[in-house]
């Protein structure tokens, strides 16, 4: 039995948390980017041991990613429920790099979280991270941030936090559209959420990037519309002076209140390998205990502006205990649907992709585009969740040429991967070999360990690797054999959100899985026989 609460609460890629409460039970909904079905919703009833959901976005009319860039697809999801049902506004990012962004902004709702969700509502392309408030007079509000594509001395491309009325039985926005607050000195301004508390306006908003300047800034307004002014202690959430907090980039939250009363914030957060700013588990969600002071302000219950690594159990679980994750997860194939911890790559046609029933416990991928294609790549994976961790699967595989491969991938985007993958050689002998891509602008290195292991016909392959901190290697076995490194000792950290040689950062995690790729386009199929997934305190 403990007393307090181990942050953070989601581990591994599970960014931009928005929080609701039913009665007893709570939900939070965070951002899935490029990785298919849409939008993560975690359940809890006591704020500190989460099981997922649901995951809502299913159907291409919700939403279709092809063609989508890294990093792009679900931004920011804000999950609320009034009136008898969930409502879940999201936005599918279609352009991240550059001046202009391309994101447009839907509603779906569903009387449970585990659906049916609605056909989606179109909203607006203005800006991201959309919210709405479901105020106490029945009206409904939307607020996103405004993207201004303008290069400006000495500004932004954040031109603020934009606010619009919407119409629930016209479904569609109405009214006149109304700025309604800058930002501060910190700018970058964005994860807007509205509240209501003792006549106040309570607007939080995310600053300075979702980087090692990350921020929650909170201001108020007697009336919705504005004029807001800035907390007096801002900003209320940060670690940017904080560098040796555990918890960094700490930013991007939302607010709950308890039926006992208590308020929670929970919020994103990242850690870095030691040593490094390296963060490869993603961005994660956290949980801090706040209080409203007498002034009306809210502020963290353990003073100060950084983020707690251990926050007290909260009132809702005073005799329970936060559970641990299982130390060991094997998944077996059976006809149907996938286990519910993986997923796939942008397309809602998943059948062109994989199939569970072709060969029944077994998964088959169908080999498809290119490594890192943004449009159909059979690559079905899980999350990274910590930093001591082995993944195996066991394959069987005939190419019939250089052109198609398949084998276990540790995959953070298009650029930046390590895959063991069987193939053929020039010869038309089945090897199994190491391909790792750096992510060096503007395309990319390709590095392929030569000349890879001569496989014995026939047998199928057992596939490894093993993650501790920086380092991943890999390792391989075929019939009664030992397992064997395979290939060079990898860098680990190059499948981070900071691990990057480009211009811009990225927003995702590391994924650990299978994958199949035929670019002749003959869509050669690989059969996997089950995954198992260990974390490892060393």
């Amino acid at each position: 039995m403990t007393d307090t609460l181990r942050n953070p609460i989601l581990t591994g890629f599970n960014p931009d948390p928005s929080i609701c409460r039913v009665g007893e039970d709570y939900y939070i909904a965070t951002s899935t980017f490029e990785w298919y079905p849409g939008v993560q919703i975690h359940h809890s009833r006591d704020l500190a041991n989460w099981q997922l959901a649901s995951r809502p976005l299913v159907r291409a009319a919700q939403l279709d990613m092809r063609g989508n860039p890294d990093s792009c697809g679900i931004w920011a999801p804000c999950l609320s429920y009034a009136d008898g049902l969930f409502w879940l506004i999201y936005t599918d990012m279609k352009r991240y790099e550059g001046n202009f962004k391309d994101g447009h902004n839907y509603l779906v709702t569903a009387p449970s979280v585990e659906g049916p969700w609605s056909a989606p509502v179109y909203l607006n392309s203005s800006g991201f991270d959309p919210s709405l408030f479901h105020d106490e007079d029945g009206r409904k509000w939307l607020v996103n941030l405004q993207w201004d594509y303008r290069q400006r001395e000495g500004g932004d491309r954040f031109g603020g936090i934009l606010l619009q009325e919407y119409d629930v039985e016209r479904r569609c926005l109405i009214g006149p559209i109304r700025n309604i607050f800058a930002g501060t000195e910190m700018k970058l301004t964005e994860g807007p959420h509205l509240y209501r508390r003792d006549g106040w306006y309570h607007l939080l908003v995310a600053e300075g990037g979702t980087g090692y300047d990350h921020a929650v800034t909170m201001a108020r307004s007697r009336e919705i519309t504005g004029p807001y002014e800035v907390h007096p202690d801002n900003p209320v959430l940060t670690t940017r002076q904080d560098p040796d907090n555990p918890l960094q980039r700490a930013g991007h939250a939302d607010l709950v209140e308890t039926p006992e009363g208590e308020t929670w914030m929970v919020h994103l957060c990242s850690r870095p390998l030691p040593g490094t700013r390296r963060s490869p588990l993603g961005r994660e969600t956290a949980i801090q205990k706040v209080q409203w002071g007498e002034d009306g302000w809210l502020r963290l219950a353990h003073g100060g502006s950084a983020p707690a690594l251990e926050v007290p159990m909260p009132a809702v679980m005073p005799s329970a205990e936060q559970r641990p994750p299982a130390a060991e997860q094997n998944y077996a194939f059976q006809p149907g649907a996938l286990p519910v911890d993986f997923q796939w790559l942008r397309t809602p046609e998943p059948g062109r992709l994989f199939s569970l029933d072709a060969r029944p416990g077994f998964l088959r991928l169908f080999g498809r585009e290119s490594v890192g294609s943004w449009f159909e790549q059979a690559l079905v994976a899980r999350r990274q969740d910590s930093w001591h961790c082995s993944a195996e699967t066991e394959l069987e595989f005939e190419p019939d040429d250089i052109q198609q491969f398949a084998g276990l991938i540790a995959y953070y985007n298009r650029f930046k991967f390590h895959y063991l993958a069987v193939s053929l050689n020039d010869e038309g002998d089945k090897v199994l070999g190491v391909m790792s891509c750096h992510d060096e602008w503007p395309s990319g290195r390709l590095d392929i360990a030569e000349p890879g292991v001569t496989l014995a016909p026939g047998l199928p392959v057992r596939l490894g690797l093993d993650i501790r901190e920086r380092e991943l290697q890999f390792r391989f076995a075929q019939g009664n054999d030992e397992w064997q490194p395979i290939g060079p000792v990898l860098d680990a950290g190059l499948l981070s959100d900071e691990g990057s040689g480009r211009a811009h950062g990225y927003f995702t995690g590391n994924f650990l899985g299978m994958a199949a790729h035929d670019i002749s386009g003959r869509a050669t199929p690989a059969d996997f026989a089950g995954f198992r997934y260990r974390r490892r305190h060393r």
